[in-house]
């Protein structure tokens, strides 16, 4: 019953012949897409949070989440090059597991934007207060108008995030009213985020002192399940870092020789990106020190909680990195380069807003998409007249972006995301393998290697991961899936135009002005 409506491949390859890319990219080209996809929001505003769960630890957490995504990434790739058309995940899901399954990995991507929006939106607020607002213009934000109520490193009484609330209902209407943004002014961003970051290297590596290192697990590997501290619990936060890789995959129908280019790009992308990672926290926990504070029993306060607030209020806590809302500018400062400091908090300033923007209308782009297969009311695709953009679900989901800023902390945030990233990612390894086994000779442009290997390793790595989130972020899933399976039968499943007999796939949303880039830079 739940396996009993699987959209026809054809129909989608049918749709993917009429776009015909050109292949141009080379190995270093797409090494280079991959690396602006993939270096962005997680190492400016997660440094803090990882650092709290893993102390020095947090390097190799790095590498975990790095390793875990290569494999992810060569089987996205090639589900990619054999689908290229909108709904990522959701489709390639549709295509080879049904309906059911498909309205599961929409419904958890729907999470993911969401949250991970919100994610970013507290990261901005942290930069603009203590860069924008402290340190060029002298005032300091009351505590309750400058953190919710758990805030990472707020002073305990918080009561709202507000520059996170205004930054994240800014974007909205500047997506509704139509706002575009080019790939160019894209590349601008990225170039800025990996200027700063090698600026950091260069500035802290050099006055690492290898005793702040010591103890260099003092929360362990393994943390316990559900605690979500540790090399391994930090690993399941940062993994937010990565998040981008999938769109690198995308590349794979413009490349050429893509069987040897794809896994060079993907693979040189992400270690490059994992050992540039490792080098920022051992900057950032060499020169100042990243040691968690500790509560009972020798287990690290939860990074966003309360009593970690109160510990970060004390004097003698004030000027640690896991108590800082802006890590990086704040290490800077702290070793005498406050100059530079400020402009890295300029950079993520400058750079954040763009990440939220991409973020909220990739969520419009999913609802788009799963409306338009009758999952979800036609009001939501409905296009305001004048602006030409999906004016109604770009304020709904704004309205519920704005709410997370506002009260909940940057690490629980990401946490959640990545809960709804990790079942996305391993639905398309499940698939990958699939589709070898029922359609083995649709062509393929690129074929994962050893897909004997990778694809379990992808599904274990993404399990694996996600056991070692919060026991809050691990349960928020399950419950947001089971609202989910509320609203599927109670509406989608009899309304679904496939359940109807009407079998269309259109990949271009017509009349709807493309705000942003589909797949731009925003791990």
């Amino acid at each position: 019953m739940f396996l009993d409506r699987v959209k026809p491949l054809s129909a989608i390859l049918a749709t993917a012949e009429k776009k015909s890319l050109h292949r141009s990219l080379g190995w270093f080209q797409l090494m280079l897409f991959g690396i602006g996809c993939v270096i962005g929001t997680g190492i400016f505003v997660l440094t803090a949070a990882g650092a709290q769960k893993a102390g020095p630890g947090l390097m190799l957490a790095f590498a975990i989440a790095g390793a875990i995504c290569i494999v992810a990434a060569l089987c996205y790739a090639e589900i990619a090059a054999m689908i290229p058309v909108s709904g990522s995940a959701y489709t390639y899901t549709y295509a080879t597991m049904g309906e059911f399954l498909a309205w599961t990995v929409g419904w958890a991507l729907i999470l993911e934007y969401a949250v991970a929006a919100s994610a970013v939106s507290v990261g901005w607020s942290g930069y603009f207060s203590g860069t924008i607002l402290n340190e060029f213009f002298g005032i300091q934000l009351p505590a309750w108008l400058a953190a919710g109520p758990l805030a990472l490193g707020g002073a305990p009484g918080g009561l709202i995030n507000l520059p996170a609330l205004v930054i994240a209902l800014l974007v909205t209407w500047l997506l509704m009213i139509g706002t575009r943004e080019s790939a160019f002014f894209n590349s601008i961003l990225v170039a800025i985020k990996v200027t700063a970051l090698t600026a950091f290297i260069f500035l802290t590596v050099p006055q690492v002192e290898l005793a702040r290192f010591n103890p260099f697990l003092p929360a362990g590997v393994f943390g316990g399940l559900g605690t979500g501290v540790g090399a391994v619990g930090a690993a399941a936060t940062i993994f937010f870092a990565y998040v981008g890789f999938d769109a690198v995959s995308t590349a794979a129908e413009e490349t050429k020789n893509p069987q040897r280019n794809v896994p060079i790009g993907l693979v040189g992308s992400l270690l490059f990106c994992t050992v540039f990672y490792v080098l920022v926290a051992a900057g950032a926990i060499g020169t100042i020190g990243g040691q968690p504070i500790m509560g009972p029993g020798g287990i690290p306060f939860p990074a966003g909680s309360e009593e970690l607030a109160r510990q970060c209020a004390l004097p003698q806590h004030m000027q640690a990195l896991v108590c800082s809302d802006e890590a990086l500018a704040h290490v800077l400062r702290q070793i005498g380069f406050s100059e530079v400091g400020n402009a890295l908090g300029i950079a993520a300033f400058l750079a954040l807003p763009s990440v939220i923007l991409v973020l909220i209308f990739a969520q419009t782009r999913i609802f788009f998409v799963m409306s338009r297969d009758g999952l979800l009311p036609d009001v939501l695709s409905r296009v305001h007249p004048k602006w030409k953009t999906p004016h109604i679900v770009t304020a709904i989901t704004g309205l519920v972006v704005a709410v997370g800023a506002a009260f909940f902390p940057v690490g629980q945030l990401a946490d959640i995301a990545n809960a709804g990233t990790l079942y996305a990612f391993m639905m398309v390894a499940i698939a990958v393998m699939l589709l070898r086994k029922t359609a083995p000779d649709i062509k393929r442009s690129f074929r994962t290697p050893a897909l004997w290997f990778v694809g379990p390793a992808t599904i274990a790595g993404c399990i694996f991961l996600f056991v070692n989130l919060p026991f809050a972020a691990m349960i928020v899933l399950p419950v947001w899936g089971a609202i989910g399976l509320l609203v599927y039968f109670g509406y989608s499943r009899n309304r679904s135009h496939l359940g109807r007999g009407i079998v269309e796939v259109v990949d271009d949303i017509e009349g709807v002005e493309a705000a942003v880039p589909i797949d731009p830079p925003v791990g």
